[in-house]
C-alpha cells in the first residue's frame, strides 16, 4: 500500500500560481495511478486531475483544462499538480489519492482510489 502526503497549498491571490507535491510511500509507488481531487465547505468532493501508473495518460476534469498540470516522478514518489491562473473558485482543500489500479478505467471517480491523504488548503484571494 501507499500513504499519500500532499504539500504545497497556501493563500494565493487571483491569477497567482501553486504546484502542490504529493509523496506517497511505499515500494509499490510506481504501480498506482495517482489522482487529485477537492472538495471546498459545504460541497461535494470534486475530480480535478488524474494520471495512470507510468505517466503516460493523464485525465482533466474540464475546468482545469488548459490551467492545471498533474505530472509524476517515480523515482521520487511524487506526484504534482502545477495549477495557474488560479481564480477565487478554485478555493478547496485539495487531496491526493492512489489507485492500485495502475490505469483505471474511470480515473475521474473516486471510486476508483484507494489510499487517500489529508488534503492540503489552497486558498485563492479576489
Amino acid at each position: 500500500q501507499v500513504q499519500p502526503v500532499e504539500s504545497g497549498g497556501q493563500l494565493v491571490q487571483a491569477g497567482g500560481s501553486l504546484r502542490l507535491s504529493c509523496v506517497a510511500s511505499g515500494r509499490t509507488f510506481i504501480s498506482h495511478a495517482m489522482g487529485w481531487f477537492r472538495q471546498a465547505p459545504g460541497k461535494e468532493r470534486e475530480f480535478v486531475a488524474a494520471i495512470n501508473w507510468s505517466g503516460s495518460s493523464t485525465n482533466y476534469a474540464d475546468f482545469a483544462k488548459g490551467r492545471f498540470t498533474i505530472s509524476r516522478d517515480n523515482a521520487k514518489n511524487t506526484v504534482y499538480l502545477q495549477m495557474n491562473s488560479l481564480k477565487p473558485e478554485d478555493t478547496a482543500a485539495y487531496y491526493c489519492a492512489a489507485s492500485r489500479n495502475g490505469s483505471p478505467r474511470d480515473s475521474s471517480g473516486f471510486w476508483e482510489y484507494d489510499y487517500w491523504g489529508q488534503g492540503t488548503q489552497v486558498t485563492v484571494s479576489s
